[in-house]
């Protein structure tokens, strides 16, 4: 143990555990697809009634007792973790319905920590923390290019681990937030007529009525009813809130130039 920081290179940390719910690999991913619990708390471990927790920290790491002291490390501040020792063993976990983290090392048995980022950067996937005690300048630009919330080098400061952890969390809950939020717009753009789907760019884009309905060679009367029916199907309360939605759709302005006079 290092004086202010955490030495994982060749010992164990020692740390008083006060949570519990945490625990180490390939048990783990037996034990959870059998019972089809993601949270990493075994049966013994239960409270009574039993609530998921709200997050998940998972470890990739081929040393076990580096696992064994960031497990204990977390579940000292009441963090549930789990620990896997190769890429394998991660990826055959489920992917938790819940915030998560992952905390990632650069050199494992199988692929390196670099190429697992790269591959579950391709889907849902959770906010990662390199943890390493073979960092160097190329890998750590190339991890934090890839979206990795933070590069620590053993030994590292506790706060700095804890800090890095709670930011990826926040940051995944933030972007499931985005995601359900964008899943359900899609579903509501889904509901939008072929004509109602024309007038959405426009309006968003903040031409007049007269405008829209010149381009499209309707009524003004007619484009306004489309206009009230597209509102209400995306449950826009306001011109404001149809331009976010549209921004976040990908929808693309239309210019006022590009409208025939």
């Amino acid at each position: 143990m290092m004086h202010g920081g955490i030495q994982l290179v060749g010992t164990v940390s020692t740390v008083t555990t006060r949570g519990s719910g945490s625990r180490d690999g390939a048990a783990a991913v037996r034990a959870d697809a059998d019972r089809g619990v993601d949270s990493g708390t075994s049966d013994a471990e239960l409270p009574t009634p039993w609530m998921a927790p709200d997050h998940v920290v998972l470890i990739v790491d081929d040393d076990r007792r580096v696992r064994e002291s960031l497990i204990a490390l977390l579940s000292s501040y009441d963090m549930h973790a789990i620990g896997f020792g190769s890429a394998a063993e991660y990826l055959a976990y489920p992917v938790p319905d819940v915030a998560t983290c992952l905390i990632l090392d650069i050199a494992l048995p199988d692929i390196s920590g670099l190429e697992l980022h790269s591959r579950i950067a391709k889907g849902r996937h959770p906010h990662v923390v390199f943890v390493t005690g073979h960092g160097d300048i190329p890998s750590s630009v190339r991890a934090m290019k890839a979206g990795a919330v933070d590069f620590l080098t053993k030994p590292f400061e506790e706060a700095d681990l804890m800090r890095a952890v709670r930011s990826a969390l926040e940051q995944n809950r933030d972007s499931a937030r985005r995601s359900a939020e964008l899943e359900d717009l899609h579903r509501r753009a889904s509901t939008l007529t072929p004509r109602e789907r024309e007038v959405l760019p426009l309006v968003a884009s903040g031409l007049l009525n007269k405008q829209a309905a010149s381009e499209l060679g309707i009524s003004e009367v007619t484009l306004q009813i489309h206009r009230g029916h597209l509102m209400k199907k995306m449950g826009a309360g306001s011109l404001a809130d149809l331009v976010r939605m549209a921004g976040m759709l990908g929808i693309p302005v239309v210019r006022l130039r590009d409208v025939r006079d």
